[in-house]
């Protein structure tokens, strides 16, 4: 299942040789974010989908982000802003962002 990820990952977002995504292709070259399925268990899917805003996600701090994505067993490295927005992308529908 991982791989699944990982290739679906791969022809999304885009991967940089050094294994770094690209949050979006409008955010600035250097805005690559570092994604890796934690666990051994790899995705998961809670109970519910995130309810937020695009307001929502620019007011969260770094934490409350990490924490959302952690449910989804996804660590992310990367700034403030790169997480962020891969945050977004990943959970809100293309005419919210």
């Amino acid at each position: 299942m991982s791989w699944f990820l990982q290739a679906a990952i791969m022809m999304i977002v885009g991967k940089s040789a050094d294994g770094a995504v690209k949050a979006n292709a409008s955010a600035k070259k250097d805005e690559y974010v570092k994604v890796k399925v934690a666990g051994c268990e790899g995705f998961r899917v809670p109970l519910h989908y995130p309810r937020f805003k695009k307001e929502d996600y620019e007011r969260m701090g770094e934490w409350e982000i990490d924490m959302l994505l952690r449910q989804y067993g996804l660590e992310v490295q990367g700034s403030l802003d790169a997480k962020r927005l891969f945050a977004m992308e990943t959970f809100l529908w293309p005419d919210q962002i």
